[in-house]
């Protein structure tokens, strides 16, 4: 039920079953083994998943890139397959890679939870070097089918291109929090690996793939357990719907191949909105592979069940006790760079406002709303139901609320500077500047200055008038920040 503007997620999962289809059939068709075409299809999932870049042709990039990290990891995971101590130390160090990747923004994302995932897949199917030909061809074939789709038949991005995600935060060393995570991840995939391998010789990684996933999307220490104990719930009731569903098929084709379908476009379709729901189709979509696999019963999803439980704990005592990052020092800097969006568009707007043809705020009201999305990111964990703390509860729904005001107020003055109609008022002026004080008062001295008003300025028009009531709007919801902002540690989770 959540919110669909032109119905962009409904389009990109039915490109997603469209193109994830078009590869098992193809790998099917060319006589590959199950075991081949299931890895076809995590791959053509992957490549429609994770590549998000902004722009066509750096998805195009991203997706060609893929191979290059996937191909070397198939073979040495296989390669590795019958020396566990030297198969174990080696995906701690592609975890460690991939997780560190993330500092290069979406690409190096991408890349790393490929390589992350081939070295899953060869412990999913238990495959070794025999089978490493008819991996090689799934995966090309695979990735072929699905950019056809994505980039030829039904390039969605052409006509709605993806915003630019957010730039990750910076920092050097241990400050850097790619950096920091590298070592979380690694750390609760390590105890995730040897934990797991006490409970099952045989489907221990289950709880590898939980640590790694709770990771994923997260930059502080509240989001990675809201994350991990919305994973818990979505496997639960996966788990719950598989009984029903997935077990008593016992691997029929048809209706299996039609069901994982459905899952497809489930994951494709809840990603953005629910993390719960996601998984939910994930641990669906596992069991029915499972089935086709012949070796689904009702103990092997109580033991899946028990592996997230595993990878979930190694998650959370990783970023407890390994290099924290607490919510507050996340919340902090993302609200920062929300703020200096908010004045560096009300900057621009005031210049296209005075005559100035070049300045367009509209970048950056649209990094605004990039921004905002990470900032509901980072207060998940505060606003959450289970949060017992309610003053810091409180405080986060007025950061949010008056966040919200100032995209809101911000929006409208970028579509009132867009008139070509609209020219120069003296008040605009004074309204930039008292802008600007209440932005100095939050994030200190704003990189940019409102021009002075030209002294032959005429003194009133419409649409003037429309831009000093937004700059009004604004400046109220600016000095009303101020006292969230300034209170105590709320956010020190």
């Amino acid at each position: 039920m959540a919110p669909d503007p032109g119905l962009f997620r409904l389009r990109v999962s039915l490109r997603a079953v469209v193109g994830i289809g078009l590869a098992v059939t193809l790998s099917e068709v060319a006589g590959l083994s199950l075991p081949a075409s299931i890895t076809g299809g995590l791959a053509a999932l992957l490549a429609l998943f994770t590549v998000a870049d902004p722009t066509v042709r750096g998805q195009a990039l991203t997706t060609a890139l893929l191979p290059v990290v996937g191909l070397p990891v198939l073979a040495l995971a296989t390669a590795l397959h019958g020396m566990p101590p030297l198969r174990d130390g080696t995906w701690l160090v592609v975890i460690f890679c991939g997780v560190y990747a993330r500092r290069w923004g979406p690409r190096g994302h991408a890349l790393g939870i490929f390589a992350f995932m081939m070295f899953f897949t060869t412990q999913f199917l238990h495959a070794v070097p025999g089978q490493l030909p008819q991996l090689y061809a799934a995966l090309a074939l695979s990735l072929a089918a699905s950019s056809m789709v994505r980039f030829g038949v039904w390039c969605i991005e052409r006509r709605t291109p993806l915003p630019a995600a957010p730039a990750p935060l910076d920092g050097r060393g241990l400050a850097r929090p790619a950096t920091r995570q590298a070592f979380q991840a690694t750390a609760a995939c390590a105890f995730a690996l040897f934990a797991g391998q006490l409970l099952s010789h045989d489907r221990w990684y289950w709880a590898v793939g939980t640590a790694w996933w709770i990771f994923v999307n997260t930059a502080s220490r509240g989001e990675t357990l809201i994350r991990g104990f919305r994973r818990v719930v979505g496997t639960v009731t996966g788990i719950v719907a598989g009984l029903l569903i997935a077990v008593p098929l016992h691997g029929a084709a048809a209706p299996t191949a039609a069901l994982v379908a459905v899952c497809v476009f489930g994951i494709f379709y809840t990603a953005a909105p629910s993390y719960s729901w996601m998984m939910f189709f994930v641990t669906v979509m596992a069991g029915l592979l499972y089935g086709l696999l012949g070796v689904l019963h009702p103990g092997l999803l109580g033991l899946r069940f028990a592996e997230t439980g595993i990878g979930a704990l190694g998650a959370a005592l990783a970023v407890a006790l390994i290099l924290p990052i607490t919510t507050h020092t996340v919340t902090d800097r993302w609200v920062e760079r929300a703020l200096h969006a908010v004045q560096g568009c009300t900057a621009a707007a005031a210049r296209r406002l005075a005559g100035d043809t070049q300045a367009d705020p509209a970048p950056r009201a649209a990094e605004l709303e990039a921004l905002l999305g990470r900032v509901r990111m980072a207060l998940a964990p505060l606003v959450h139901p289970l949060n017992p703390m309610r003053a810091r509860k409180v405080r986060a729904r007025q950061i949010l609320a008056l966040l919200d005001d100032c995209a809101r107020e911000t929006r409208g003055l970028a579509a009132v500077a867009a008139d070509p109609d609209a020219s120069h008022d003296a008040r605009l002026t004074a309204a930039c500047r008292r802008v600007e004080t209440a932005m100095e008062s939050l994030v200190g001295a704003v990189p940019e200055r409102t021009p002075t008003a030209h002294p032959a300025t005429p003194g009133h028009h419409p649409g003037a008038e429309q831009a000093l009531a937004h700059l009004h709007g604004l400046e109220r919801a600016l000095v009303a920040l101020a006292t969230p902002l300034r209170g105590s540690r709320l956010m020190s989770v």
